[in-house]
């Protein structure tokens, strides 16, 4: 970020599940910005003249409650911008709480139920005679009230932060500024993985905010030193390209999937030579899934590498594609064949963008927030399945999904399969008709029928189907023959050896890696998918 130098415009309030480190990280953030944090926690010791612990067991939760609620408020209304307040976990439980952090930058330290566990988990006959946490002493209600506050959290944080390492609060202080200086609405997931760190904002009008020459505070490098160079292609470049000011070239290719290839990349590497972009510049793609794939493979190839900044303006870019560091381009032969992975440095998301696709691109793309929901399952696919709204909740939603599988395992080693989910097929369907009869994901959505077929659960499969009905997506495929399809799949770039493991799935939020499908079955699902009844046969 630059331009972000001095005290935020407002407070920086820290929430949290108990064992998330608010109080370090806020000790941390205060110190860096030279102000002393204040935790409600310790304010409540100095009033009680012992510790919380001790006047819940006395007084019971209800007392202890409503005592809370009143530090807290005090502690809220009186908050000046730059300060740094820690919150107890169980303080958003106050709507009165809830209406006092309005005002004021809300994060959310978002540690997974497991985890808050091992750091604070006491069982009492461990433990005879010490007070501990009084909610952390039975397992499974540890468990359960951690599922049932972290809505609450989710609902109210405008930044997720996860576990920081001691020392590590200060790398998101300078987003955190921007954000306390952004329009209202704004949201910041901060993603992690074993390659680095990075920035992923959200909100209606970023674009422009961020795109501005000055102040230059959105923008995750500081555009004084590194040039940034859009790559965009010609479609998106008429509509958004003027939003971005202070660049120092524009590249626009041709749009569509056919033209994810080495000879567009081989274009836009030479076009970066003649602009003169050195090491010390930075590429940013402006646009979908194409140009996010294809901008980043240059941008991570281009002198060894440079950063790259992605600006989604597409559902399947916005939701999927932008996170996670997969680049690459097509061969004729198979889908993102060539490619590496390349960390953005940051990835800004207007949902704006989104009111000029056409219903079948916007169609399209929801498959991938199908198939997050999928993946996630609990209040995502309860909320997916009901048909609600495509709004920045449900964004946001599918991106801290997809950041937390990569947060896990970055390259695809274990868990980062599961987002392959219905791409197996729909990759392969994509190659069979040579990447113009299908979008991505109108393919994809014909391989998630497929891959519930092949999992057995024909009922989320009718269930699946009805909803890519209701939204005219193709539940039959046509125009590719079952032959160039399991061709295709053969080629798969997931196969090792003579094994090529497919994502499966027993019901939302029971996605299996690794699973063995018999060619038999394979061939018969999608024969299925053609209507052919030789599966019968």
């Amino acid at each position: 970020m630059a331009d972000v130098a001095g005290a935020p415009r407002r407070a920086l309030v820290l929430i949290g599940f108990m064992g998330a480190g608010k109080s370090t990280v806020a000790a941390e953030l205060a110190q860096a910005l030279g102000v002393t944090a204040l935790d409600s926690d310790e304010l409540l010791a100095q009033r009680f003249g012992h510790s919380p612990a001790t006047e819940f067991e006395l007084h019971g939760e209800a007392s202890f409650r409503a005592a809370e609620e009143q530090v807290v408020c005090e502690l809220l209304d009186a908050a000046e911008p730059g300060a740094v307040i820690a919150l107890g976990g169980g303080s958003i439980l106050s709507e009165r709480v809830r209406v006092a952090l309005e005002p004021h930058v809300v994060v959310l330290l978002d540690i997974e139920a497991e985890q808050a566990w091992e750091r604070v988990g006491r069982p009492a006959e461990a433990s005879p005679g010490a007070l501990g946490r009084p909610l952390a002493r039975d397992r499974e209600a540890f468990l359960a009230l951690h599922a049932e506050r972290r809505q609450l959290y989710e609902r109210h944080a405008h930044a997720f932060l996860p576990p920081l390492v001691r020392g590590g609060a200060t790398h998101v202080l300078d987003v955190l500024r921007a954000l306390a200086a952004a329009p209202p609405g704004m949201r910041m997931v901060w993603a992690q993985s074993a390659a680095g760190e990075y920035p992923v904002l959200i909100g209606r009008g970023l674009l422009r905010a961020a795109g501005a020459r000055e102040p230059a505070q959105l923008w995750p490098l500081d555009r004084t030193v590194s040039r940034p160079f859009c790559v965009t292609d010609e479609t998106v470049g008429r509509l958004y390209g003027d939003q971005l000011e202070g660049l120092a070239g524009t590249i626009a290719i041709p749009a569509g999937e056919q033209h994810k290839t080495l000879a567009v990349a081989e274009s836009v590497w030479r076009a970066l030579l003649a602009r003169q972009a050195d090491r010390g510049d930075h590429v940013v793609a402006l646009g979908g899934g194409v140009v996010g794939d294809l901008a980043g493979f240059c941008a991570a190839t281009y002198q060894r590498g440079v950063p790259i900044v992605h600006i989604p303006t597409t559902l399947l870019a916005q939701v999927d594609s932008a996170y996670g560091g997969k680049t690459g381009v097509d061969l004729p032969e198979a889908k993102n064949y060539v490619g590496v992975y390349h960390q953005p440095a940051g990835v800004l998301v207007d949902p704006d963008t989104l009111q000029s696709l056409p219903e079948r691109e916007l169609a399209a793309g929801w498959v991938e927030v199908l198939k997050t929901a999928l993946i996630a399952g609990g209040a995502l696919w309860e909320r997916v399945s009901a048909g609600a709204d495509l709004d920045e909740q449900t964004i946001l939603a599918c991106a801290r999904t997809k950041l937390a599988v990569v947060a896990a395992d970055e390259r695809d080693a274990g868990r980062r399969q599961v987002l392959n989910l219905g791409h197996t097929v729909g990759h392969a369907i994509e190659t069979a008709t040579g990447y113009a009869r299908y979008r991505h994901g109108e393919a994809v959505g014909l391989g998630l029928l497929a891959t519930l077929r092949l999992s057995g659960a024909d009922a989320l499969r009718e269930q699946v189907r009805e909803m890519l009905r209701q939204r005219d997506l193709p539940v039959t495929l046509d125009g590719a023959e079952v032959e160039d399809v399991l061709r295709a799949v053969a080629r798969d770039k997931k196969r090792v050896g003579e094994s090529l493991p497919f994502v499966l799935v027993g019901e939302p939020g029971d996605a299996r890696i690794g699973c063995e499908i018999a060619p038999g079955e394979l061939r018969s699902a999608v024969l299925e998918l053609a209507g052919d009844d030789r599966r019968t046969r």
